[in-house]
Formats: C-alpha cells, sequence, structure tokens
C-alpha cells in the first residue's frame, strides 16, 4: 500500500515539474453536467400482517436456589513485621 501511495505521489511530481519547465502542456475543453429529469412515478405500496403481541404477568411456582452462610474455625497463614531499631532483639540497636 505504502509502494502504491510512493508512486502515484511520484507520478504527480514528475508531471508538476514537466509543467513548470515547459515541457508538457495541457490542453482542455470546458464542459457541462448531463440533464437529468424525472416525472411522474409512484412509490411502491407495502401491506403487511404482522402478529399481535400482547404483555402481561403470570403467577408460576419455580425453584429458586438458597444460598446460607456457616462459621468455622480454621487455621490461616499470618505475617508478622518487627520494624529495626524498635528494641525487639536488633543487634544494632541494642549497643
Amino acid at each position: 500500500m505504502r509502494a502504491l501511495l510512493a508512486l502515484i505521489g511520484l507520478a504527480a511530481l514528475v508531471v508538476v515539474v514537466m509543467m513548470s519547465l515547459g515541457l508538457m502542456t495541457l490542453h482542455t475543453k470546458s464542459g457541462s453536467l448531463p440533464t437529468v429529469s424525472f416525472n411522474g412515478g409512484k412509490a411502491p405500496e407495502v401491506k403487511a400482517d404482522v402478529a399481535t403481541v400482547t404483555m402481561g404477568m403470570e403467577n408460576k411456582t419455580i425453584d429458586v436456589p438458597t444460598v446460607t452462610t456457616t462459621q468455622k474455625t480454621i487455621s490461616v497463614p499470618t505475617v508478622k513485621m518487627e520494624k529495626p531499631g524498635d528494641g525487639t532483639g536488633n543487634a544494632a540497636a541494642a549497643q
């Protein structure tokens, strides 16, 4: 894609250089747009039979799962941190 864009850019540059040096001249003639006329016509007619939709409420009995919680005592990991210099066995702070 880049190569195609580079070739188009290079071709445009060559045309501009040739025109500026007088090596190429473009001769143009004025033109005009075509005339278009619309006469009469009718939009298509469409008939559609569609279903009737009704909305309402109805009571039904369904199974609904319930969630309960219980408390258990379990062993969990703990982390303790002792800062240096708080007198808890740091040899450098004890001196």
